[in-house]
């Protein structure tokens, strides 16, 4: 066996039919499909049932609900596959996606292999990274959530690079994705990108996930102990990861954070932060709002523009 795809599904009977339906129409011989129902109170454990009894590659495992991260971590633990690869149950592969990425990985030898990824709007999110590439801008795109490719769904890896990756606290429910990307990072693997988007991801999707206070603190310390063995050289980008956050709470008009908690960034604010950042920071609440609300309205007007 040399693929593995793990689909966690909680909750997504309008969309895991045709996640599914993307993974088996692939030309590649060689792979199986692991989905953790991971408690779902809907229909959808009941649909991969149906799936799995006329689709013999496909694998279904039923689990109290733990979280993203746990339920792909059991599919991990099944996996009988060389290569793991990730899919969320509401998105879907492209066209010859597996055999792509399994030619790449296998003819460069690299640990894991990234790409562009394109959106229900049409667009394509492309880093223009090709080839082999250094982890540290990746990381950094990551802590500034703005990279332009795949996170953690639609790479292939090699399975051995995900061990100790997939161990990030329960209650972290928001961008569990890019710790667990990072985590790989900071091994030092070899990264290689490639060209065409093998992935595409539904954007702004109807969840249930709460992100509070609580979860940011976890988040953080997990994310700190992460980073801890290369810390200077990450400082910065760790401080501009918070205020990202930070600005998220303040366009949601939720600026009891600031007092409750970001107040001390203050502290830690240089010129290697980019000054609308710094200025989020420095403004009352209130004011911030409109800087960071207004901002992310033309930024994703001129998005699905292009």
């Amino acid at each position: 066996m040399e693929i593995s795809v793990i689909i966690p599904v909680y909750n997504k009977t309008a969309y895991i039919g045709r996640c599914l339906k993307s993974i088996f129409s692939q030309d590649f011989p060689s792979f199986e499909v692991i989905a953790v129902d991971d408690g779902s109170t809907d229909a959808s454990g009941k649909i991969c049932d149906q799936w799995a009894e006329e689709e013999p590659r496909l694998q279904v495992y039923h689990t109290p609900n733990g979280g993203v991260t746990a339920a792909r971590r059991y599919g991990i633990e099944h996996a009988n596959g060389r290569y793991i690869m990730f899919a969320d149950a509401d998105d879907q592969l492209t066209e010859g996606a597996l055999k792509r990425m399994y030619d790449t990985i296998h003819e460069t030898d690299a640990d894991e292999v990234i790409g562009p990824y394109i959106d229900q709007y049409g667009q394509c999110h492309d880093s223009g990274l090709r080839g082999f590439v250094d982890t540290d801008p990746l990381v950094r795109d990551l802590l500034a959530t703005r990279n332009s490719f795949c996170v953690l769904w639609g790479v292939i890896f090699k399975k051995e690079l995900l061990d100790g990756c997939l161990g990030a606290p329960r209650e972290i429910v928001e961008r569990e994705d890019s710790l667990m990307q990072i985590k790989c990072l900071m091994k030092q693997p070899k990264v290689f990108f490639v060209d065409e988007p093998a992935y595409l991801h539904y954007e702004d999707m109807p969840n249930d996930r709460i992100e509070d206070l609580q979860m940011i603190r976890i988040y953080d310390k997990e994310l700190r102990r992460t980073l801890e063995l290369q810390w200077e050289r990450y400082r910065s980008a760790f401080v501009g990861h918070q205020i990202k956050v930070y600005e998220k709470f303040i366009d949601k008009q939720q600026y009891h954070v600031f007092e409750e908690y970001y107040r001390p960034l203050r502290k830690q604010l240089d010129k290697s932060i980019p000054l609308a950042d710094r200025l989020a920071i420095l403004l009352p609440p209130r004011l911030s709002f409109f800087l960071v609300h207004y901002y992310k309205m033309i930024r994703k007007r001129l998005l699905k523009g292009n």
